[in-house]
C-alpha cells in the first residue's frame, strides 16, 4: 500500500481552521464553561501536534479532563446535549493523530458531524449559517489536499469558488423541492432523546433565589400575535406551573393533583384570540393567557389550567388559542384541595405564622380585608431587588420581618405562607408576565427574564383571584414596557436605537422561524391555499414532489452538461471573450476559425490585441509544449481583455 504523503504547513493550516469552523456551531450552543474547555484543549492540542506527535499520556490526560468537564455539567445522565459534547470533545483532540494527508481528510470527515449536530441542539439562522459555511471551508480543504497529494499548483480562489457556485446552482432545485414538497409526517417515527444540562426555564419546583440566572437571560421564551383585541397590560399573566406543596424552602408541583376532576369556571366577557411560538424547552410545560378556553390539539389542560404538551418541546411549536379572564373558578373548592391550600409545614417561619394568625383574629371572616391589609404592608415597606442575601431555615420570616427586600419569589411565597397561616386558602402560579411589543412585525416577544410569580387566593363566590404582591412595591416590573422605562431616562434615546435594531434582528428571527422551522406536516397539506387549492392529499404531494424532482434533475443535467463541456478553463474564458464582443454586434459565426473571427474583429474596431491573443489561444490548445505558467497567464489576459481597450496581450 502507497504511504499517504506528510502533511505541508499550508495545509496543516488549512485543516486546523477548518476544523476550528465545523467546532464553533456546536461550541455555541454547549453552556459556556464546556465550550471553552473544548476550544482551549483544541487550540493546545493544533500546538502541541504541529511538529510532532501528541504523546500519548497527553491525549489520553486532555480526553479526562474534558469528559470530566461533561460529567461535572451533566452527571451520568445521556441525552442530546451530552452526546453533541463528547462529540466536540473528540474532535477537539482528533488533531494530535494528523500527520499525513490520510490523516487530513479523516479530520475533515469527522469534522463534518459537528455543525450538523449542531442542529440537534438549535435550527436558528444563526447555526445554519456557520453550518453552511463550515461545509464549504471543508470541501475548499478538501480539494486543496487534493492539489497538495498531485503536486500541482493550488487553484485560484476565485476559481474555488467559482466551482462552489456552481455546485450550489445546480443542487439547490432538488434541494427546495425536497423541503417543500416531500410528504412529511404528522409526528416523527422516533423520538428525541431530551436534554440533559440545565438551562434557565421554568420549572416544577421554585426556591425563593432560583431565578437569578432565568432573570438575566433575555433570549426570547415565546412571541405572540394577537387576533383582534390585545389584553391590557394588567391582563397579560402566562399561566405556567401551579406550585402547591411547601416543605419550608421549597415550592413545588404536585402530583396528586392530576387525578383530579376539572374545575367549573365561569368566564368573562374579555375574549382574547392569538398565536404562540414557543421556544424549545425540552420540556412539556406551555404557557397561556389566564385563563385558556380550551386545549388545542396536541395539548392538555390540568386541574390547574396548566396547558401541557404531549410531545417534549424539543424545537419551536406553534399554537393557537383563546383565553379570558374568569369571573368565578372553581367557586366550590373541595375540602382535600381546601386543606392542601392551608398546608404548611411544622416549625417553620414562626413570626409569620403568628402575624397571619393575629390577623385572621381582628378580621374576623372578612379574609379580603386581610388580603388588603397585606397589599399595604408590602406597598409601604417593601423594595423589589435582586440582590437579597441566600435566605436561612425560615427565609419567608427572614424576608417579612428583616429583610424586606427581594423580587417576585420572594414576594409570591412569603404572600401565600401569610395567607395561609391567616386560613385563606392560596397557591403560587408561575409562568411570565407581560410582554414588548415589536413594532415592526406587530407582535409580543415575551422573554426569559420575564419569568415571574404571583399568588392565587381562594375566596368565597369568586373561587380562585389572582393577586400579586409583585406589582404592589414594584407596577413598573409587571406593567411597563421596556420603552416606557428607557424614554425616561437619560440618554434613553441611543437605548432606543439599540432597541429598534434589536427589534429588526427579532424579527428577521421570527421570519426565519415562520418560514423554515414552522413548516410542519399540516403547513405543506396547505401550500397551495393562495391558488385555490385548500388541502393536498398525501398522494397528491407525492405526485407533485416527483413532478418537480424530475424538473430538478432535467436541470441538474443541463447544467452538468454544459460543464461537461466547458470543463477546460482556457476554453471556458475564450468563450466569455466571445460573449463579450457578441453584446458588441461583432460573435463569432459557428463555422469561423478564431484567427479569422480574430481578424474581422480587427478590421472594424482596429483591435490588434484580440488577433495576439487569439493566436496565443491556438498554441495553447493545441501545441504540446506549452508551459503550465503561460496557459495560467494567458486565461488571466482573456478575463482582463475587453473590445477596443487595448490592453496589453
Amino acid at each position: 500500500m502507497r504511504e499517504s504523503p506528510a502533511l505541508t504547513s499550508r495545509s496543516r493550516a488549512w485543516l486546523a481552521a477548518t476544523t476550528g469552523l465545523c467546532l464553533l456551531p456546536l461550541l455555541l450552543q454547549l453552556p459556556p464553561m464546556l465550550a471553552l474547555v473544548f476550544a482551549g484543549s483544541a487550540l493546545l492540542t493544533i500546538v502541541l501536534a504541529w511538529r510532532r506527535a501528541v504523546p500519548s499520556p497527553l491525549r489520553v490526560l486532555l480526553l479526562l479532563a474534558m469528559l470530566a468537564a461533561v460529567y461535572w455539567q451533566a452527571g451520568l445522565r445521556f441525552g442530546r446535549d451530552t452526546g453533541c459534547a463528547l462529540l466536540a470533545s473528540m474532535l477537539a483532540i482528533k488533531s494530535s493523530e494528523l500527520r499525513t494527508l490520510r490523516d487530513g481528510r479523516s479530520l475533515l470527515g469527522f469534522a463534518l458531524f459537528a455543525p450538523f449536530s449542531a442542529f440537534l441542539l438549535d435550527q436558528g439562522p444563526l447555526t445554519t449559517a456557520l453550518a453552511l459555511l463550515a461545509v464549504l471551508a471543508a470541501v475548499l480543504c478538501m480539494a486543496q489536499l487534493a492539489d497538495a497529494e498531485s503536486h500541482v499548483a493550488a487553484t485560484p480562489w476565485r476559481e474555488q469558488m467559482r466551482v462552489m457556485r456552481r455546485i450550489t446552482v445546480i443542487g439547490l432545485p432538488l434541494a427546495l423541492a425536497a423541503f417543500w414538497l416531500f410528504p412529511r409526517l404528522a409526528s416523527p417515527l422516533w423520538g428525541i432523546p431530551e436534554r440533559t444540562m440545565s438551562k434557565p426555564g421554568l420549572s416544577e419546583k421554585m426556591s425563593p433565589g432560583q431565578w437569578l440566572d432565568l432573570m438575566a437571560d433575555d433570549s426570547p421564551a415565546l412571541r405572540v400575535q394577537f387576533f383582534g383585541a390585545t389584553p391590557p397590560p394588567e391582563q397579560r399573566y402566562w399561566r405556567g406551573p401551579v406550585l402547591w406543596d411547601f416543605d419550608g424552602s421549597d415550592w413545588t408541583s404536585p402530583q396528586w393533583h392530576e387525578a383530579s376532576p376539572m374545575p367549573a369556571v365561569q368566564s368573562g366577557r374579555a375574549r382574547w384570540s392569538y398565536q404562540i411560538d414557543y421556544e424549545a424547552t425540552d420540556d412539556r410545560r406551555l404557557v397561556a393567557l389566564d385563563l385558556p378556553l380550551q386545549a388545542p390539539a396536541g395539548t392538555r389542560l390540568t386541574p390547574d389550567y396548566e396547558l401541557m404538551s404531549q410531545q417534549p418541546l424539543t424545537g419551536l411549536t406553534r399554537w393557537r388559542l383563546a383565553s379570558a379572564p374568569p369571573e368565578a373558578f372553581e367557586a366550590t373548592l373541595p375540602a382535600a384541595l381546601r386543606h392542601a391550600a392551608l398546608r404548611l409545614p411544622q416549625g417553620y417561619n414562626p413570626r409569620t405564622v403568628a402575624l397571619g394568625r393575629q390577623w385572621r383574629q381582628q378580621a374576623g371572616r372578612d379574609d379580603a380585608a386581610v388580603i388588603r391589609r397585606a397589599m399595604g404592608w408590602i406597598h409601604a415597606e417593601f423594595a423589589y431587588t435582586l440582590t437579597t442575601p441566600p435566605l436561612g431555615r425560615d427565609g419567608v420570616d427572614e424576608f417579612l420581618f428583616d429583610y424586606k427586600r427581594g423580587f417576585c419569589e420572594h414576594f409570591s411565597s412569603a404572600f401565600v405562607v401569610l395567607m395561609r397561616a391567616a386560613g385563606i386558602p392560596s397557591r403560587v402560579v408561575t409562568g411570565y408576565a407581560g410582554g414588548v411589543r415589536n413594532p415592526i412585525g406587530d407582535y409580543y416577544v415575551v422573554r426569559r427574564m420575564d419569568a415571574h410569580a404571583w399568588a392565587e387566593v381562594w375566596l368565597e363566590g369568586r373561587g380562585w383571584v389572582r393577586v400579586d404582591p409583585t406589582a404592589a412595591v414594584a407596577p413598573e416590573r409587571i406593567y411597563d414596557t421596556l420603552e416606557n422605562r428607557l424614554a425616561q431616562q437619560e440618554g434613553g434615546g441611543a437605548q432606543l436605537d439599540a432597541r429598534w435594531a434589536g427589534n429588526v434582528g427579532d424579527w428577521l428571527r421570527r421570519g426565519w422561524n415562520e418560514l423554515v422551522l414552522s413548516f410542519n406536516a399540516e403547513r405543506q397539506q396547505h401550500l397551495l391555499r393562495p391558488l385555490g387549492i385548500d388541502r393536498l392529499e398525501p398522494s397528491q404531494l407525492i405526485a407533485l414532489f416527483v413532478c418537480a424532482a424530475l424538473l430538478a434533475l432535467g436541470w441538474m443535467a443541463w447544467l452538468l452538461a454544459r460543464g461537461e463541456r466547458e470543463r477546460d478553463p482556457l476554453l471556458r474564458a475564450w468563450r466569455r471573450l466571445g460573449q463579450r464582443y457578441a453584446r458588441r454586434g461583432l460573435a463569432r459565426e459557428p463555422h469561423e476559425p478564431a484567427l479569422d473571427w480574430a481578424a474581422r474583429v480587427d478590421r472594424e474596431l482596429a483591435d490588434p490585441a484580440l488577433v495576439v491573443l487569439s493566436r496565443r489561444f491556438a498554441e495553447a490548445r493545441y501545441a504540446a509544449d506549452v508551459a503550465d505558467s503561460a496557459r495560467r497567464q494567458l486565461i488571466k489576459d482573456l478575463h482582463r481583455h475587453r473590445p477596443n481597450t487595448g490592453a496589453s496581450p
